[in-house]
């Protein structure tokens, strides 16, 4: 039976899925988490919920059946499945718009009253990044499956469970020298996951339909910026130098042979491209769904974990004096 207040999740485990759980459930909405491992995600993803608001479903293979059967029980979907590498050859094309493709078609033929796609931002231009076709693929997939779909398309999303600044905190505490790839022009707008998941449960509370919405921060920042900000709040002094492309290239080749690459060929493409809102679409600004949290104040939470001596490098204020 279906639970007009129940929401379906894909991508749940990530930190995007963990801060909707939070949000959603603390205001009594019921939550269906999908994961491939509940032995390896159950416990974390349960620790984010309200108690007797969430349900997790381990799904071993994304098959109409598995999915339908639980569209049955929801009235919203929301994907937040995306990779930042391929592992194996065509893993974007599956992920990023084949899956959209499925998810959409049986949302729509399960009726549910909203079904919301996480995109990137600043795809459109990015023609020579197989990341980026397959998400504008990916997109055109759920528009035409789904036309009351939602599809957002956020900056860097970031927080103290993302896999960029404590990346770069974790990179840059041990590095003495740190290369900026296009001499660190690239302009971003990051906006925190708390901010995020703010906007999409507005979206859901709201029953907006039908839009494609640029999701971003309140500050733009280059690259180098944002390295700059990174180091003052790790407490680290680095030098930073312009690498030149043919160096920058063999430079992204050897990081993406590792388990988790700092940076791929691909992406060193895509990060020619800015990563700021386009005007072509509404953005959440424009919409009254704010992102007031700004990077610096955000990162300076968490950054301590990298400085010299951790959590007791902080500052112990004794009120009695």
């Amino acid at each position: 039976m279906k639970n007009q207040d129940s929401i379906l999740i894909f991508g749940s485990s990530g930190q995007i899925g963990k801060s909707l759980i939070r949000i959603f459930t603390k205001n009594n909405y019921r939550v269906i988490a999908v994961t491939r491992s509940i032995h390896r995600k159950g416990y974390q993803i349960k620790t984010q919920s309200n108690y007797g608001y969430l349900e997790l479903e381990e799904v071993s293979s994304f098959s109409e059946e598995n999915i339908s059967r639980l569209m049955k029980k929801s009235s919203i979907c929301i994907n937040l499945i995306g990779i930042l590498y391929e592992k194996k050859e065509n893993q974007f094309d599956l992920i990023h718009s084949d899956l959209p493709n499925l998810l959409s078609k049986l949302a729509f033929k399960n009726s549910l009253r909203q079904f919301i796609h996480l995109s990137a931002l600043g795809i459109e231009t990015a023609i020579d990044s197989k990341y980026a076709k397959s998400k504008l693929s990916g997109e055109k997939n759920v528009r035409q499956n789904f036309p009351d779909s939602i599809v957002l398309k956020p900056s860097i999303v970031y927080s103290v469970d993302d896999n960029f600044t404590t990346n770069f905190m974790s990179l840059l505490s041990i590095l003495p020298v740190m290369p900026l790839y296009y001499n660190g022009k690239t302009k971003f707008t990051p906006i925190h996951v708390s901010d995020l998941s703010k906007i999409i449960f507005e979206i859901v509370h709201k029953k907006i339909v039908g839009q494609t919405i640029e999701c971003v921060g309140p500050e733009v920042l280059t690259f180098k910026e944002i390295i700059l900000k990174i180091l003052k709040s790790i407490k680290k002094k680095r030098f930073l130098f312009s690498l030149p492309l043919p160096l920058a290239k063999i430079n992204a080749k050897l990081f993406q042979l590792m388990p988790k690459p700092l940076i791929t060929l691909d992406q060193l493409r895509l990060l020619k491209y800015d990563n700021i809102v386009s005007n072509k679409y509404k953005n959440n600004f424009d919409l009254n769904m704010f992102a007031n949290r700004k990077f610096e104040e955000e990162i300076n939470r968490y950054s301590y974990n990298w400085t010299s001596g951790g959590q007791f490098s902080k500052k112990i204020i004794n009120k009695d004096n």
